[in-house]
């Protein structure tokens, strides 16, 4: 089973949220699969973290990249996997059924958008009901809240 954290975007956008956490992510040595629901979602976090102004360097990769096995950060619109990484990002309120495939799963869902966390509430369920710990991540004024 998966520990699978939702982290409630509610000052910053997916895009500048993202690069911090795959920062710790790549600090503690694991690899990850950032998840779209688009082909232009995944343009667009690509180009992001190339721009990113974040202090650690965010090597990545697409599937217009050669030797994606080698990429410890993949973005992708389809669940492929070559690097074979245990961490997974869920972006835009993309979702997938192999969530114990992986170590450790960030839903961020955008806290402005009804829409998204009526989706957030529904995978939270879900996955409570299927056995995955769950935990909830809240930004606050300067950083992640966790609640219980």
């Amino acid at each position: 089973m998966a520990d699978i954290g939702f982290y409630h975007l509610t000052r910053t956008s997916l895009i500048a949220a993202l690069p911090p956490l795959l920062g710790r992510t790549l600090a503690t040595g694991e690899h990850a699969l950032i998840l779209c629901t688009s082909v232009e979602q995944v343009a667009t976090i690509d180009d992001a973290l190339w721009l990113s102004q974040n202090a650690d360097w965010l090597p990545h990769g697409t599937a217009a990249t050669p030797h994606p096995e080698w990429q410890p950060i993949y973005i992708t619109d389809t669940e492929i996997n070559p690097a074979q990484a245990k961490f997974l990002f869920l972006a835009f309120g993309a979702d997938t059924p192999n969530l114990g495939a992986y170590a450790r799963v960030f839903d961020l869902f955008d806290g402005t958008d009804e829409n998204a966390v009526v989706a957030a509430r529904l995978r939270w369920k879900q996955a409570r009901e299927t056995g995955h710990g769950v935990t909830y991540w809240k930004q606050g004024s300067v950083g992640w809240e966790k609640s219980v």
